[in-house]
């Protein structure tokens, strides 16, 4: 017999597609600042709620704002 596969589901929707924010802006530093550790890294969408394309679009922005110099490399 073969094994059923368990699928889980999560109930909560992206915060940026709840709010119908289709790009991240690298200037909004205050919306990139609840995404990162205190060390400065990208939380995981696991932990972000973030869905996939929010989460690559979170790691663009935060990359243009680490090299614009408004949020720091390492914390």
């Amino acid at each position: 017999m073969a094994k059923k596969r368990v699928v889980y589901k999560s109930g909560t929707k992206c915060r940026f597609c709840r709010d119908k924010i289709t790009e991240i802006d690298y200037k909004d530093t205050s919306s990139l600042q609840k995404l990162v550790t205190g060390q400065g890294k990208l939380f995981s969408r696991k932990r972000s709620g973030n869905c996939a394309r929010h989460q690559r679009s979170a790691r663009r922005a935060l990359k243009r704002a680490r090299f614009m110099s408004l949020m720091p490399f390492v914390s």
